[in-house]
């Protein structure tokens, strides 16, 4: 099997997630991702637990990449990385919309270089708008879209972020579409493309709530958390199509007459599913077996750890071993694709800072050892 996007060069300038995630999925498919740091190194280097010099954090999204080192603040750093477009297919990048201009590392320059030069450029706001030039991480996103707002009413609580990066992994996967796109169109016509995608829009079409908040609705009630004999189990309903499952297959009774109130009701019938989740159903199997008779999804709340567990998660392979550059191994998210007649999966862990600086050079740019030592002064290299 082939790896569909073999011989396909991207240059990764990103950093965080919103970037260098997309890099990821598309080193996953098979694409040479360089991932171009600072000096300095990404940020996230220093995120969770370091084994063989190498984060966990850092390590998830910039597996299989390899990896060079390069001021761009010295004007020969920013020379180096015209030299390399020359050569790219994909550029990735997350600065403000201002940076890359003011680099000399606009898509105009970089296009009259290389005309097939697709750009991928994602910011918060994105460019030329009033919000342009503000910063943007997931939790600013998160909180401007209303997604802590709507948070906040659920647990009834201070506002405060969601637990996972949406904003930024949705912008990752909508860009990945439009790279995949932009390269179909340019096996058709040969023009490269320039992808101007804000977190903000790609957050807002990926919230199916969107709808009800743009017609003036609030949104039905959320999903629940029960109580059962089996564990808390997440099931797919609001309490009002649970309990008409459960009077409709098991007739359970609130036992109020006609003239209760509302609030009774509700009181009278949480009351009377709590009863039937753990005293009627005795154990798990028994909650289980109810829940399956009235096509009610349900899910065990684990914690992150616990998912390694799940019996899809193990079949599937949805976590595999990569080297973990200390003589072991170490666990990592695989590839999500599963192809019948194409492959896809994670290469190998993340680089170290400017692992690859000679070998990307003499790849891509057929650079020789006298040629390297030219360029040695505006890149760094750091190993463990």
């Amino acid at each position: 099997m082939a790896y569909p996007l073999k011989g396909i060069r991207v240059l990764d300038l990103s950093r965080v997630l919103a970037g260098p995630f997309a890099g990821r999925m598309l080193c996953d498919l098979g694409a040479d991702v360089v991932k171009l740091e600072p000096p300095e190194g990404d940020v996230t280097r220093f995120w969770g637990q370091k084994v063989g010099g190498v984060s966990g954090y850092f390590n998830q999204q910039n597996a299989g990449k390899r990896d060079i080192s390069v001021d761009l603040r010295d004007p020969r750093g920013a020379e180096l990385v015209k030299k390399l477009v020359v050569q790219a297919d994909v550029l990735i990048e997350n600065f403000r919309p201002d940076v890359m201009g003011r680099l000399g590392l606009d898509y105009a320059t970089l296009a009259a270089l290389n005309p097939r030069l697709i750009m991928l450029s994602i910011s918060g706001f994105g460019a030329s708008n009033g919000d342009s030039a503000r910063a943007a991480y997931a939790p600013i996103v998160h909180a401007e879209l209303g997604l802590v707002a709507r948070q906040a009413t659920i647990s009834d609580a201070f506002p405060a972020d969601i637990a996972c990066s949406v904003a930024d992994t949705n912008a990752s996967l909508h860009g990945l579409v439009a790279l995949l796109a932009a390269l179909y169109a340019r096996g058709q016509s040969g023009q490269g493309e320039h992808i101007d995608l804000a977190m903000v829009d790609a957050s807002l079409v990926t919230n199916d709530g969107m709808a009800y908040a743009m017609d003036g609705l609030d949104r039905p009630p959320p999903n629940e958390v029960f109580e059962t004999a089996g564990g808390n189990l997440m099931l797919a309903g609001e309490f009002r199509y649970i309990w008409k499952c459960l009077t409709k297959i098991f007739d359970l009774s609130d036992g109020l007459g006609e003239d209760a109130s509302l609030t009774e009701k509700i009181a009278a019938r949480r009351a009377a599913v709590d009863h039937f989740f753990n005293h009627t159903c005795g154990d798990r199997a028994q909650v289980i077996a109810a829940l399956d008779q009235m096509n009610i999804a349900w899910g065990d709340v684990r914690d992150a750890q616990e998912a390694a567990s799940l019996t899809s998660v193990q079949a599937r392979g949805a976590l595999t071993e990569v080297d973990d550059r200390a003589g072991g191994t170490r666990t990592i998210t695989q590839s999500p694709y599963h192809f019948k007649h194409l492959e896809a999966a994670v290469q190998a862990g993340a680089p170290h800072l400017g692992e690859h600086n000679r070998e990307v050079l003499e790849e891509w740019l057929g650079f020789d050892a006298a040629q390297f030592a030219d360029w040695h002064e505006v890149m760094v290299q750091k190993l463990p």
